[in-house]
């Protein structure tokens, strides 16, 4: 289930540093990577980054930054210098935005010999749909817009994108194999969808050619978490083994 397992990334959406020590401690062995967020960092700071990465596990620094070139550029040569394994920007923030991000995170990784984080970019979020984006003034679809970014996010040498499972293949289509996705807007049959409109199964997702799951309220909210973990894990390897043979009769 290793495999299976570095694809999970469970989101730290809890109030205090206690609760995500206690997540962190309760899903040792079943979660390799902690999404840690706005509200979480905003109220602990630098130290729940430490508290995941001190367990052994590592963090996804969610802070999707949207700023000028210069001011997201300094943010992400901070969250590399937290050891972050990845972190976010808006795409919408724009190909300069993007792309002085990631010539300053080579140059430090050159200079420092540090490892580089996974550098995504943010397409549309899982909860807008086609009339969210035409309310703000943007009259392409949901599925449009989402390519159309991530695209301009491997052209300015991003690594991948955030994006709902349900464009997973029209952005490998579009960006290739290599590229990343990483896919919040999964839930799995058992739980409920939330406040999130373009969900799918984690079976689904992997099978689409998603690369990383994150899934936080059907693991935190359920009777008995440790058993949701562990079915979602399962549902993820079998997949993964689905897609594999997939690929071999293709």
């Amino acid at each position: 289930m290793n495999e299976a397992r570095d694809k999970l990334i469970f989101a730290l959406d809890v109030q205090s540093l206690e609760a995500a020590q206690n997540w962190v401690e309760r899903l040792q062995g079943k979660v390799k990577t902690f999404k840690v967020g706005k509200q979480l960092f905003t109220r602990c700071g630098p130290e729940v980054v430490h508290l995941v990465r001190g367990s052994g596990a590592e963090v996804f620094l969610d802070l999707k930054y949207h700023d000028i070139p210069n001011t997201v550029g300094m943010a992400g040569l901070e969250a590399m210098q937290l050891g972050v394994s990845m972190f976010n920007v808006h795409a919408l923030g724009g190909y300069e935005m993007m792309a002085n991000l990631v010539d300053k995170v080579n140059e430090a990784c050159a200079s420092t010999g540090g490892q580089k984080p996974l550098l995504l970019a943010v397409t549309i979020l899982t909860s807008s749909n086609d009339e969210t984006l035409r309310r703000v003034g943007i009259d392409r679809s949901v599925k449009d817009m989402v390519v159309r970014l991530a695209d301009l996010a491997k052209q300015a040498g991003m690594d991948g994108v955030v994006a709902s499972p349900q464009e997973v293949r029209l952005i490998r289509d579009a960006c290739g194999p290599d590229f990343k996705i990483v896919t919040p807007g999964v839930r799995p049959a058992f739980a409920s969808q939330d406040d999130q409109r373009r969900v799918t199964t984690p079976a689904e997702a992997i099978e689409l050619g998603a690369d990383y799951l994150v899934v936080g309220r059907p693991i935190s909210a359920a009777v008995d978490p440790i058993e949701a973990a562990e079915q979602i894990l399962q549902e993820i390897q079998l997949a993964l083994i689905k897609r594999r043979e997939s690929l071999w009769r293709s």
